[in-house]
């Protein structure tokens, strides 16, 4: 009986040892790739998506900076002139060295006799994400 007894123990604990065996590295690398396919598909076009609306976002920050706040700091400190000869002026009171928009293109300024309606002292425009003046993906100061 005891060897019995024995014999049954032994055979439990070998069930129980391997049982407990875990996943191979191949399965956590299967795994793994699953994940990076969905995530590639799902989650990458928006992520996309966001960086280029972030862009947007910049350059209409970028312009309505300069417009509101560098071009008084600018006449206040230069109140014989009412513009600018270059943009890179304004630089001076913007924490912006760089006067091309998020796209690589250069803003363009606009000031006395060529300011568009609605626009005071100066107008800043990108041509935005295409390049081209007179889009709809224009990026102005006065709008």
């Amino acid at each position: 009986m005891k060897t019995l007894m024995k014999k049954l123990v032994r055979a439990l604990n070998r069930s129980q040892r391997t049982a407990q065996r875990g996943m191979t590295l191949l399965e956590i690398m299967i795994v793994l790739a699953i994940l990076a396919l969905v995530m590639g598909l799902v989650v990458g076009p928006r992520v996309m998506k966001m960086f280029g609306e972030s862009k947007g976002d910049i350059a209409r920050a970028t312009v309505k900076k300069y417009a509101f706040e560098a071009y008084p700091s600018w006449s206040a400190s230069h109140p014989d002139k009412s513009c600018p000869d270059k943009l890179e002026d304004l630089n001076e009171y913007m924490n912006n060295k760089d006067i091309k928009d998020p796209w690589g293109f250069q803003y363009k300024m606009l000031c006395g006799q060529n300011l568009p309606a609605g626009a005071k002292g100066i107008a800043i425009a990108s041509p935005g994400e295409d390049g081209k003046e007179g889009t709809g993906d224009d990026i102005k100061s006065w709008e």
